[in-house]
């Protein structure tokens, strides 16, 4: 029997030590399943205090993606980007603003409208979604031909989830 080539997490739930394919497959379906059960509980508990929604940490990547493009960000803009209401946005960028981590600059050209900018450019985006740092770490521990198998994996499943419902 071979090991996996993937290092095995402090529980040691994932390591699969079989190399009997049906046995491999069944384990990478039941880790995806514990994998989303585990999104939905972290979900659930950053609702009720665990700092920035997820909301919330999704505009920020935006923000910062777009303003590194050189990109000028609106509260509409975000609100299409996570398929939510600008009024909904409109709450979550207050929280935002008196966290001190997004200010608002006037657009010149419609002075209805303000552009969303990051209060501290030089933020690290591990202090607003640490967890990020710790997968980037993981995936730090696979070669870069496991990266491209894992990477191409979960891209799929996350087709799936997004066409689900849709």
């Amino acid at each position: 029997m071979g090991a996996s080539p993937f290092p095995a997490p402090p529980d040691g739930r994932m390591q699969v030590t079989t190399t009997d394919t049906g046995d491999a497959i069944a384990e990478a379906v039941r880790a995806v399943e514990r994998l989303r059960q585990s999104e939905s509980r972290l979900a659930r508990r950053r609702q009720n205090a665990c700092g920035p929604s997820e909301n919330a940490r999704a505009a920020m990547r935006y923000i910062l993606e777009c303003t590194d493009e050189g990109e000028s960000v609106t509260p509409t803009g975000i609100a299409q980007h996570l398929g939510v209401s600008t009024a909904s946005v409109t709450g979550m960028l207050d929280r935002l603003h008196a966290g001190g981590l997004v200010a608002f600059t006037s657009n010149p050209t419609d002075r209805r409208s303000k552009y969303v900018v990051p209060f501290d450019r030089d933020i690290d985006l591990t202090d607003v979604d640490p967890l990020s740092a710790r997968i980037r770490e993981f995936a730090g521990e696979l070669s870069p031909a496991e990266a491209e198998h894992v990477a191409q994996f979960l891209d799929r499943v996350r087709e799936a989830v997004d066409q689900e419902c849709a």
